[in-house]
């Protein structure tokens, strides 16, 4: 579960205890974390996400401590900028500045916490801004609700939806890929035309199981042109019908398990029986799925298909962070 996703289910898990909400609003230089990472701290201690590498979480827990104790937001900044830097954590190196605003969230929750979980569940993206400067710094709020104040010391940002993955196939490979893409943000629904196997209770993580003929499950199944599809039936028959109805839809991403000589197949055959795959196709379908990177077991198998759609969804090209020029983070 992604960070933001942990702290809207703890605060939700604690509806009687307020807390205090750190949000890393500004970088310059250098930063382990980018801007919107935030970290929670409850009354009771407990303590969700993080804002950097874990070289300032101690000061900045001991000033959300403060900001529960009070009530009154802080702004802290941070300067690792000196060669020498020896005061957040034994000399980071990190060459940056990061500004973290701190606010405290009351046992009446503020209106972005419902807001914002709901449209998490419904796939909706959610604008926020935090003001963190002027003669009152208000903190998060939605971006349509009250003015902001004009003298830039406001963060803007856009929680997107979670990304869609639509996995075809429900064999126990495929609860490692589910396990995977969950931990890592994904909205995750897990079809297959077998009932003893598309159930809920071999996928407790998944969003959505759905069981239907082959035939039938992309008629059933919420796909649009954000939708990213993974086949692993192992069934050469399924795969065959569902690549019929798969391949001609403007996904961003299709890709099939299995060796590429199974494709070849299957889409020779889909031609004989009518289907023009053209080249547009061809470029989102990924078979065999995944990147090289020599898994033989399903978490490897897994990690390679997730790295893979991890690519596309951020329009990079897999390579090494050494061998890209300029900064990591465009």
């Amino acid at each position: 579960m992604p960070e933001l996703s942990r702290i809207l289910a703890a605060l939700a898990a604690a509806p009687g205890q307020p807390a205090a909400l750190a949000t890393l609003v500004g970088v310059e230089g250098s930063s382990y974390r980018r801007p919107g990472a935030r970290l929670l701290l409850l009354a009771d201690g407990t303590r969700l996400g993080s804002i950097s590498g874990g070289c300032l979480e101690d000061d900045v827990v001991l000033r959300a401590q403060r900001v529960l104790a009070t009530g009154r937001p802080e702004l802290a900044t941070y300067d690792t900028t000196a060669e020498n830097d020896l005061v957040w954590g034994v000399g980071t190196g990190c060459q940056g500045v990061v500004r973290i605003f701190l606010e405290p969230i009351p046992v009446i929750r503020p209106p972005w916490i419902k807001v914002l979980a709901e449209n998490l569940r419904a796939r909706r993206d959610t604008a926020l801004v935090v003001v963190h400067g002027g003669d009152q710094p208000t903190g998060t709020q939605l971006a349509a609700g009250e003015p902001t104040p004009s003298d830039g010391a406001v963060f803007r940002e856009t929680i997107f939806a979670p990304p869609a993955v639509f996995i075809f196939g429900a064999g126990d490979d495929a609860q490692t890929l589910v396990r995977l893409a969950k931990d890592t943000g994904w909205h995750v629904t897990v079809a297959d035309s077998r009932p003893a196997y598309a159930m809920a209770a071999r996928f407790p993580l998944a969003d959505a199981v759905v069981a239907a003929p082959a035939a039938q499950l992309t008629d059933v199944l919420p796909l649009d042109a954000r939708s990213f599809a993974v086949m692993m039936t192992h069934r050469y028959s399924d795969d065959l019908l569902l690549l019929r109805a798969l391949l001609p839809l403007p996904l961003p991403y299709l890709g099939v398990l299995g060796p590429r000589k199974r494709t070849d197949r299957l889409l020779a055959e889909l031609q004989r029986n009518g289907l023009v795959v053209v080249d547009a196709m061809r470029a989102r379908l990924h078979a065999p799925v995944g990147l090289d990177l020599g898994g033989r077991t399903p978490e490897e198998v897994a990690l390679s298909i997730l790295a893979e759609m991890h690519c596309r969804r951020e329009n990079r090209l897999p390579g090494h962070l050494r061998d890209r020029p300029g900064p990591i983070h465009g």
